[in-house]
């Protein structure tokens, strides 16, 4: 998936999650568009990859791409770390909300994602779409509209 659909999907995630909790809806979809971002530490053309070209690169030659940062190994570690080091558990809360999202998406996409990495087995969906494509512009939409949905409930837009 493309990063604008990463970053819609994160604020989506965000904003649903801002359904069950009593976290600040604004600070769910701040921090699930930026956590949506951090899984593609480890490609240099992406966003994150390019604001950060030298972590991006270390990453990239330890790992590859789509393996240790697509993973739940990666997404327990960041649990960990957002929680003993970031003071706001909304903002914590919300970062791993994006960065899980960034998951599901790579997994309906062709190449998939190593998400028990160490292991080498490929998650994908049964169902997948080739990044940039017309299936991921429907993706994008979809998540556009659920975006619109969760906002209207979480800044209190509903009857």
């Amino acid at each position: 998936m493309t990063g604008k659909t990463h970053i819609i999907g994160g604020i989506t995630a965000g904003l649903a999650f801002a359904q069950i909790t009593n976290y600040e809806a604004v600070l769910l979809l701040g921090a699930g568009a930026v956590g949506a971002l951090i899984p593609d530490i480890c490609h240099g053309g992406s966003k994150i990859g390019r604001t950060f070209p030298v972590i991006s690169k270390i990453v990239n030659t330890l790992f590859g791409h789509r393996t240790f940062t697509h993973s739940l190994v990666f997404l327990l570690l960041a649990v960990f770390l957002f929680n003993a080091f970031l003071p706001n558990e909304a903002i914590a809360s919300g970062l791993v909300v994006g960065m899980a999202s960034h998951l599901l998406l790579d997994m309906a996409t062709k190449n998939g994602i190593k998400l028990f990495f160490p292991f080498k087995v490929t998650v994908r969906f049964p169902i997948t779409a080739r990044t940039g494509g017309k299936a991921e512009y429907a993706v994008f939409a979809i998540l556009s509209l659920l975006t619109v949905y969760f906002g209207m409930y979480a800044f209190g837009f509903h009857s």
